[in-house]
């Protein structure tokens, strides 16, 4: 199962990247778990500084843009 986490505020970029990684996961048949992380604290404890972020089990994939589902899907693959 692959942990997508999604680093940021909750502002609507953040919302759109959690809507694009929802959309390639299921896209790609995989079992996913997503967890929007909103404290400034616990972003900072994966040393990013710019949101939103996308990780995926543990591991910062990009900061301060919103992915396509296409572009996140090569990631999960």
């Amino acid at each position: 199962m692959k942990k997508i986490q999604i680093l940021g505020t909750g502002c609507p970029k953040c919302k759109a990247l959690t809507t694009n990684a929802e959309v390639a996961a299921k896209d790609l048949g995989c079992e996913f778990e997503i967890e929007k992380i909103t404290e400034i604290n616990e972003i900072m404890k994966f040393g990013v500084m710019m949101t939103p972020a996308l990780a995926i089990d543990g591991q910062v994939k990009t900061v301060g843009k919103v992915l396509s589902p296409d572009e996140i899907k090569k990631m999960l693959a």
